[in-house]
């Protein structure tokens, strides 16, 4: 099958819910067969996260209660793009660095942007790579509560695998700075 008879075209779109972060919409669509079908997602601006990996080889995660999954998640790093800083992902990625580890970073790399759940969601999530750190205050946003904690890079490997570390974006950033790192290493 061809790469074209597979899309689906939007026939008609109805916002069903329209929240501060979030946005469902119901779409009629029309499959490559010529059929109508119903899609419902959400919309989301997207975010930004920042994998900040310190001299020593341990990468600044955040520990915060995630509300929609009821539980304590270990992460990295992130946060949502707002409407002006769709232009300026790497400030983005600043900022939120930043607030929440009171780092700031000499290199900060882009490794790409990921889809963290592309049948529900439109979010795309940048992720960065952030070395050659140097530490101040935090700035959390009035409404964040969270700890930062230090892991080795090595050890979130076996956290990953071991289902301790379940936040996707997290996930995907670890292996690909590990790829970075194992390169380099060659």
């Amino acid at each position: 099958m061809k790469v074209e008879q597979l899309i689906e075209k939007k026939n008609k779109s109805e916002l069903i819910y329209d929240g501060r972060v979030l946005h469902l919409y119901r779409d009629e669509v029309i499959l490559p067969n010529g059929n109508l079908d119903i899609r419902e997602y959400c919309a989301h601006n997207g975010g930004v996260c920042v994998l900040p990996l310190t001299d020593e080889g341990e990468v600044i995660c955040v520990r915060q209660y995630r509300y929609a999954c009821e539980k304590i998640v270990i992460e990295i790093p992130a946060g949502k793009l707002e409407a002006d800083e769709w232009d300026d992902l790497r400030g983005a990625a600043l900022r939120e660095l930043k607030e929440e580890t009171g780092a700031e970073c000499k290199e900060l790399t882009y490794l790409g942007m990921v889809h963290p759940n592309p049948a529900l969601l439109s979010e795309k999530i940048h992720i960065f790579f952030a070395r050659g750190l140097m530490f101040g205050e935090q700035k959390l946003d009035k409404d964040e509560f969270l700890e930062c904690i230090r892991i080795p890079l090595d050890k979130m490997l076996e956290m990953i695998a071991d289902g301790e570390i379940v936040d996707a974006k997290t996930q995907i950033a670890v292996l690909r700075v590990k790829n970075i790192i194992d390169k380099e290493n060659k």
